[in-house]
């Protein structure tokens, strides 16, 4: 079996949202998922799982998931192998984004973390597809089960974050920067700036995705990631 690889999904997602790429990996990986749900700040949630992830491993982050893979990897490179970066940001919550948070944070409080949910993914984050209402349905289920408390902590770590754009040109492993082509909260553009700040990074843009483009799709996404897995090791 090759390395262990650890997936980490993004907000108020459990493991389904890397549904396709545990079922695909897993035949020749040992495969983890590690939600970011413990903690109020992203550091405290990396340190959390630095307690109970493999002493090395690949990591695959998305939105949120993926800054808290960064900080894991500032925190312990030396047990990071590899890095894929998917549809996320290094960048620190802007003052406005931070403020528009607390009126989502009392609703979700207030028992409306339904309505909450759809804001914060709605149908045009994603590319159009005759499964898009499946997919917005999963969303929907994953937070429900979730709830409300995981969501405000989650929220709370999101607006307290850190720009880590330092950490990303110190990285040294093999690294992949993935995104939809049409994903709206974090824009193509965006992962590409992101990428030529990493020596040696990989951008790979998934045509016909928008925000989650594991589910949207899953065959491209196992391919990046299989490609990745199967880089080498290059000292620089």
């Amino acid at each position: 079996m090759g390395e262990v690889v650890v997936f980490l999904p993004g907000m108020m997602a459990d493991a389904r949202a890397f549904g396709p790429q545990i079922a695909d990996l897993s035949r020749d990986f040992p495969v983890l998922c590690a939600p970011p749900t413990q903690g109020e700040r992203i550091e405290e949630i990396a340190s959390g799982l630095l307690d109970v992830l493999p002493k090395r491993c690949a990591l695959v982050g998305h939105g949120m998931g993926g800054m808290v893979a960064l900080e894991l990897v500032r925190r312990a490179p030396d047990r990071v192998t590899r890095l894929a970066l998917m549809d996320t940001s290094p960048l620190a919550d802007t003052p406005q984004q931070a403020a528009e948070r607390d009126p989502r944070i009392i609703r979700a409080r207030t028992g409306r973390l339904h309505e909450v949910l759809a804001e914060e993914l709605s149908a045009e984050d994603l590319a159009p597809s005759p499964y898009r209402d499946e997919i917005l349905a999963l969303v929907q289920d994953m937070g429900a089960v979730l709830g409300a408390e995981t969501y405000i902590r989650q929220s709370r770590a999101m607006m307290r974050r850190r720009d880590q754009q330092g950490t990303l040109r110190r990285l040294t492993q093999p690294v992949l920067v993935l995104c939809g082509a049409e994903d709206r909260q974090f824009p193509a553009k965006r992962h590409a700036f992101m990428a030529e700040l990493i020596p040696g990074a990989d951008l790979r843009v998934i045509e016909g995705a928008g925000h989650l483009p594991a589910l949207e799709q899953p065959e491209a996404v196992c391919d990046a990631l299989r490609a990745w897995l199967g880089a080498p090791f290059v000292l620089r």
